[in-house]
């Protein structure tokens, strides 16, 4: 997954604070669940539960001390609810946390990278198209937090710049966002996945693709942060490499 320098300062910010709750009734739905299990001396194996209803999917995160920052690991859909994370510092204590997300998407546009010499007459040698920016008015100010379409994101297209590089330009209709989600569904596969976090407010962003998202889908995502769960914390063993 890819994150814009912005979006990386977005989500270490973040990560030390309290997130807002989605806009529920207080206690109508039962916190997610977690559970970390030490499967190897260095690998946690994550596995939540989560009913709460209209999730987008859910973001697991991790930090070294309880306090923070936590570092996102991946953007889960919403039928994933077990991860692994191998390969872990041994002797160390890990904090888990999953969090879920909601928010509406784009409707989803096809683009195929075609390689060769740039494309699209927007492209400079500076590759200054592809800075995170905002290029449109000001946004409509709606909620994504209470499940209405009106934020959703609307005019997605999606430009060819360069041999490997597409920039996507959408309008902004939301006013309480965490950011957007840029989703890529390469062709040949069932579902959607994140591929960059992108700030508030942001409307224009160049991704560099990789070369199985030459032929894809997408779409993006205006979207909020829900409910966490509890931490579940896991101490890896010795280095099995020691023994």
């Amino acid at each position: 997954m890819r994150v814009s320098i912005l979006a990386l300062l977005l989500a270490l910010g973040l990560a030390g604070c309290g997130t807002r709750p989605a806009a529920r009734p207080p206690g109508a739905d039962p916190p997610i669940r977690l559970t970390a299990t030490l499967v190897k001396p260095t690998e946690v194996t994550l596995t939540w539960r989560d009913t709460q209803r209209g999730v987008a999917g859910h973001v697991v995160e991790f930090a070294t001390n309880p306090r923070g920052p936590y570092t996102v690991l991946r953007f889960a859909p919403p039928g994933e609810t077990t991860f692994t994370h191998p390969d872990l510092m041994p002797e160390t204590s890990f904090y888990y946390r999953v969090r879920a997300y909601y928010g509406p998407t784009s409707r989803s546009i096809d683009v195929t990278v075609p390689g060769g010499r740039r494309a699209g007459k927007d492209a400079t040698r500076d590759d200054d198209w592809a800075t995170p920016r905002h290029i449109g008015g000001p946004a409509d100010r709606h909620t994504v937090r209470d499940g209405s379409a009106a934020a959703t994101p609307t005019d997605l297209r999606g430009t060819v710049m360069a041999p490997n590089g597409i920039r996507f330009t959408w309008t902004d209709h939301a006013g309480d966002e965490d950011g957007y989600l840029l989703e890529s569904r390469p062709r040949g596969r069932p579902d959607f996945q994140v591929v960059a976090v992108i700030d508030p407010d942001i409307d224009s962003f160049g991704l560099i693709t990789l070369p199985e998202e030459r032929v894809a889908s997408y779409r993006v995502r205006a979207f909020a942060y829900g409910r966490s769960s509890d931490l579940a914390v896991r101490k890896t063993g010795a280095d099995p490499a020691d023994r």
